[in-house]
């Protein structure tokens, strides 16, 4: 029989709330791993560029190195078969893990409201086409709108434009008049001034308040985007659009943690409604980089029992709580956008469900059982979001496997068919 790989505390997610809860758990001398499904650590914010870690993470890992911490990347957690256990998938084949302690990082994705054309080839997120720059694709020429809502827009425009492409506007469906008081409260965040001051420099007359796309079109890729506020059509290469993040919660609610308001619910110490499990970063509430390190830092100090460290973080996680309220109510979404989606448009790409075939249906259940929404490859990742903004649905239960998987990993509850992490 192969023997498990075992931690102390385990962690899912190598972005800063997983890098920062690993750094504080080991200080207690416990084993510590992190497992992450990306190939390099850094999370979505902190993503890799050209092969290479953020030069910030590089320092981190030097850090977490001397301490000990193990790192397996390129592996995507399939399913947790009993306690203290969880099945990793990766290019080497299946992982068994057993943990004591379990923090979950497991961050958060795009939110995606469908729109007439959004199913075009070059229409993506906004942080999928800086990921894919960072990776290599060259925008330089390249004519870009970016829409949607929330911080990241101007932070990838200002991005985009670094790296040679030309941004022809970008849209943000929220209020000027909202914005300028959220600008306000940023006075009490000098850090956040002093980067939304340098991202507006040279973007902020692209910007287009109130604004949405109203339909992308072209034949066999995009060609141009209609926006709600501007006259006639823009020609465009990419279109760059996402309304904001929705958290992570696959494996949260396979393990069976509560989950309430769409958030894993979580005590002072970050820890679930599981013993020993705890949670950090944007499955407990999207609130950026700061919010999210802090709340790893005090879920991996109460995890090995470092209680005092723990509670000592309490007030700047409570500072970075009120900065994420903030920025929640700035950038709500308006009604208008659940108008965007005509009766033909495309809402489950997977299973190509179309708006008609679904405003029928009073449950994510019912319309499940009678258009497969959400039961494509994604399992409901792009489409269970949309449909919760715009029709109120809830969506069931998680279920192993919580990605596509091999028939290899089907069989993962077979410790002797699982690979040890030397």
């Amino acid at each position: 029989m192969t023997e498990a790989t075992r931690f102390d505390v385990l962690i899912v997610g190598a972005g800063p709330a997983g890098l920062a809860a690993a750094s504080a758990a080991a200080a207690s001398g416990a084993s510590v791993g992190i497992v992450d499904e990306n190939g390099i650590p850094g999370g979505q914010i902190h993503r890799a560029s050209g092969g290479k870690a953020n030069p910030e993470v590089r320092v981190q890992l030097l850090e977490l190195g001397k301490k000990g911490v193990k790192i397996v990347c390129g592996t995507t957690v399939i399913d947790a078969p009993s306690a203290g256990v969880i099945v990793g998938l990766g290019q080497l084949g299946v992982t068994r893990f057993e943990y004591q302690k379990l923090i979950l990082a497991v961050g958060a994705r795009e939110l995606f409201l469908p729109f007439p054309g959004w199913t075009l080839p070059n229409v993506m997120g906004v942080g999928g086409l800086q990921a894919l720059v960072k990776a290599g694709l060259d925008v330089r020429g390249k004519k870009i709108v970016v829409a949607g809502s929330g911080p990241l827009l101007i932070a990838v425009g200002a991005y985009l434009k670094q790296h040679g492409a030309t941004v022809m506007a970008i849209a943000e469906q929220a209020s000027m008049s909202r914005l300028a008081k959220f600008t306000l409260t940023l006075a009490k965040y000098p850090s956040k001034l002093k980067q939304g001051a340098t991202l507006m420099c040279g973007i902020g007359r692209l910007i287009q308040h109130e604004a949405w796309v109203e339909h992308a079109d072209g034949i066999d890729k995009l060609e141009s985007v209609k926006l709600n506020k501007l006259p006639g059509r823009i020609q465009c290469d990419y279109l760059a659009c996402a309304f904001g993040f929705v958290p992570n919660l696959e494996l949260p609610s396979l393990l069976e943690c509560q989950i309430s308001n769409g958030l894993v619910k979580v005590d002072e110490w970050q820890t679930t409604s599981l013993e020993g499990v705890f949670c950090a970063g944007e499955p407990t509430g999207i609130g950026g980089i700061e919010l999210s390190a802090v709340e790893g830092k005090i879920a991996g100090f109460a995890a090995t029992g470092q209680i005092d460290r723990a509670r000592a973080l309490f007030g700047e996680r409570q500072r970075w709580r009120v900065f994420a309220q903030e920025l929640d109510k700035a950038f709500s979404h308006r009604k208008e956008l659940k108008s965007l989606a005509s009766p033909e448009t495309v809402v489950c790409r997977c299973e190509d469900v179309k708006a008609c075939d679904l405003s029928k249906w009073e449950s994510a259940r019912a319309a499940k059982l009678h258009t497969r929404c959400g039961m494509g490859p994604c399992q409901g990742r792009i489409c269970g979001p949309a449909t919760r903004f715009l029709y109120g649905w809830e969506h069931g239960a998680v279920r192993p496997p919580l990605v596509p998987t091999s028939l290899s990993g089907l069989e993962s509850d077979d410790p002797t068919s699982c690979n040890q992490i030397n």
